[in-house]
């Protein structure tokens, strides 16, 4: 297993949250991709290592479909429930 060699970014809340309730669930980046392609939602290897690393905006869309896969509340990838 690779580890982050940078900083955490600002340009979303909920990156490191996927990345922990991923890896939480023993689910692959490349596991997440696939789902995510599944549901829609057109994404990379690249796009989604910038998103846990939140070096990159998640829309909407994306958001409630991440929330859909890992089968946790938007407010949970938010921060807003413990």
């Amino acid at each position: 297993m690779r580890l982050r060699q940078q900083a955490l970014g600002t340009s979303n809340l909920v990156g490191a949250r996927v990345e922990e309730i991923r890896k939480k669930k023993g689910m692959k980046q490349k596991d997440l991709l696939v789902k995510l392609q599944i549901n829609g939602i057109d994404m990379n290897a690249s796009g989604l290592s910038k998103l846990e690393g939140q070096k990159r905006l998640v829309t909407d869309i994306e958001l409630v479909a991440l929330s859909k896969i890992l089968n946790v509340s938007i407010e949970e990838l938010l921060g807003l429930k413990p």
